[in-house]
């Protein structure tokens, strides 16, 4: 049986900040609050027993309000990830965002996204549903947008999301989380990250300028640094090309009512697994690329550990970034009397016979 504790975690604007925490039979904790719908930490045994915190993040909600500009754990909206020139049109109508990433696009929801925000929480037997009302006009966005988001943690070590949103106009949603994880501990950095193996069932991307832009055209990923349908250790994957990884994999299987297998990522010495599920078409592997350089001052998070480049991956569950601009790609306009769903499932556990792929030479 799963226990859930509801504890404070400070205020914001003079609002109590809650904290819930699952523990699951399974050995994994898991910590949310409902600053931005923040996955705080999520503790894993090893396959000797021993719990470690495998996700990137800050001890106090002052960090997340003054340092968070990565999003660590965050929940992003209305829009994760870019839109180009920061505004789109729907039936006719032009809509202009906030600017806030290369000058000119729009990013993660804007200035003040849903990650910026305290969200109202309700506790239903051993899940947390949090919600929201973003209003018409917020950061550009047309309509007023409720938006719940549900998490459930199991005791085989599942992290169940669901989100939902309804609007009272034409409006854009695609919504996701950010959590940064390295499997084997949040503080070991990236000579622990390039030991990861990852596999994502994706047989193509979908391309970018070097603005991260999608160009509406597809890349299919054989015989490129992007094949991952086979097992291959993260860091061979990554020294195959500059700025690898921060792409959106287009996942085989999307379509099909159920969810769908993405991606599984192990770390062979600690034993830890990470499997995602989500019925969503997209994923964004993200490896951390604009944390601080070796040579920067490093992002001082939990315990004051200095994060630093490649310190995480992330595998943010979504539709395909400026699918607004791109009639072939699914389509982000939620409409008056729809529901917006979206459901992934992060499942955590211990592999204690995982064998290596072979490693690719330089």
């Amino acid at each position: 049986m799963v226990h859930l504790i509801e504890q404070d975690f400070g205020k914001f604007k003079n609002e109590p900040v809650k904290k819930f925490t699952w523990q699951s039979k399974s050995g994994v904790k898991v910590s949310v609050i409902s600053y931005g719908a923040i996955i705080q930490s999520i503790l894993v045994p090893d396959k000797s027993g021993q719990l470690n915190d495998v996700v990137l993040g800050f001890d106090d909600l002052q960090g997340y309000v003054d340092r968070n500009t990565p999003y660590l754990g965050a929940m992003v909206g209305r829009c994760a990830n870019r839109i180009r020139g920061a505004s789109f049109q729907i039936d006719g109508v032009t809509y202009q965002l906030a600017k806030n990433v290369s000058g000119h696009d729009h990013l993660h929801g804007g200035i003040v996204g849903f990650d910026k925000v305290n969200w109202k929480s309700l506790v239903d037997g051993s899940k947390v549903i949090f919600s929201h009302l973003s209003k018409d006009g917020e950061e550009g966005y047309p309509g007023d947008l409720l938006t719940n988001i549900t998490y459930e943690v199991t005791d085989e070590g599942i992290i169940k999301i669901e989100f939902t949103a309804t609007t009272t106009e034409k409006t854009v949603v695609n919504l996701t989380n950010h959590s940064y994880f390295n499997l084997a501990g949040h503080e070991m950095g990236s000579d622990e990250l390039y030991n990861h193996v990852i596999s994502i069932n994706a047989d193509k991307i979908t391309e970018t300028t070097p603005q991260s832009i999608p160009t509406g055209r597809f890349v299919k990923v054989g015989g490129t640094p992007f094949d991952l349908r086979i097992p291959i250790r993260l860091g061979d994957a990554m020294k195959q090309g500059q700025n690898l990884f921060d792409d959106n994999f287009c996942i085989n299987t999307y379509g099909n009512k159920e969810l769908n297998f993405v991606s599984r990522v192990n770390h062979p010495q600690s034993g830890r697994y990470l499997e995602v599920h989500s019925d969503q078409p997209g994923v964004q592997l993200y490896t951390s690329n604009f944390l601080p350089s070796p040579d920067e001052p490093a992002l001082i998070g939990k315990s004051g550990v200095g994060y630093r480049r490649h310190a995480a991956f992330c595998l943010e569950t979504q539709n395909y970034p400026d699918a607004i601009h791109h009639p072939n790609f699914p389509s982000p306009v939620l409409k008056p009397g729809e529901i917006y769903r979206h459901r992934v499932n992060y499942s955590f556990g211990v592999d204690k016979q995982f064998n290596e792929p072979q490693v690719i030479s330089s």
